[in-house]
Order: C-alpha cells, then sequence, then structure tokens
C-alpha cells in the first residue's frame, strides 16, 4: 500500500437533503478547516448520487471521521484515503457511513 498524504469524504444527497448535506459541509469545513468542495447536483465521477467533496489532511482523520459519524443526521458519507492507486483507494480502501453503495470504478480501470 501507498502512504496516505490526505482523505477525502463524500457527503452524498439528492433533491430532498440538499441543504441538509450542504450545512453539514459547511459545519465540518469550518469546525475542522478543512477544503469544501462544490456542491455538484449531478452525479460526478464514480459517485452514485449528488456529492460534496471534503478534503483534509491525513492528520485530521481521528477528529473528523469520528465527527462525522455523530452528525450525518441520515446522510451517506463515503470516505477514502489519497495514496496515488484511485482505484484501490475507492474500493479496497474505503469507508462507508450508511448505506454502502456502488461506485462506478470503470473510470479508474
Amino acid at each position: 500500500m501507498g502512504t496516505i498524504t490526505g482523505y477525502h469524504a463524500h457527503v452524498y444527497f439528492d433533491e430532498k437533503t440538499i441543504e441538509k448535506a450542504r450545512a453539514l459541509c459547511e459545519l465540518v469545513t469550518s469546525k475542522f478547516d478543512l477544503d469544501m468542495g462544490r456542491v455538484h447536483e449531478k452525479n460526478v465521477g464514480p459517485h452514485p448520487m449528488w456529492s460534496c467533496q471534503l478534503a483534509f489532511d491525513k492528520n485530521k482523520f481521528g477528529r473528523v471521521i469520528p465527527w462525522l459519524a455523530m452528525n450525518r443526521d441520515g446522510l451517506v458519507v463515503f470516505t477514502h484515503p489519497i495514496s496515488g492507486d484511485e482505484l484501490s483507494d475507492h474500493v479496497e480502501h474505503a469507508l462507508w457511513m450508511g448505506a454502502i453503495l456502488e461506485l462506478n470504478v470503470n473510470i479508474f480501470k
């Protein structure tokens, strides 16, 4: 396994939960000084739902992930390391909070 340089947490939502997801992403971003990506109202990359990406340093994992677990309010959160091997990062080394959804990993092959 490669060296982990950081993590991405993807918060999934739909038209009914977009405002809840936006509020969660903005709150966790300000609380832990994370980088928040766009709130995508379409499927992007391998993600099977609308999503917002939260990027953070590996040293914040121990604070961010427990906080998301306790505050996700029913939203699905998909988290993966950044090691340089995108396929393995998204499939073999990923963490799910809530439902486990099928990713479109063909984009990595």
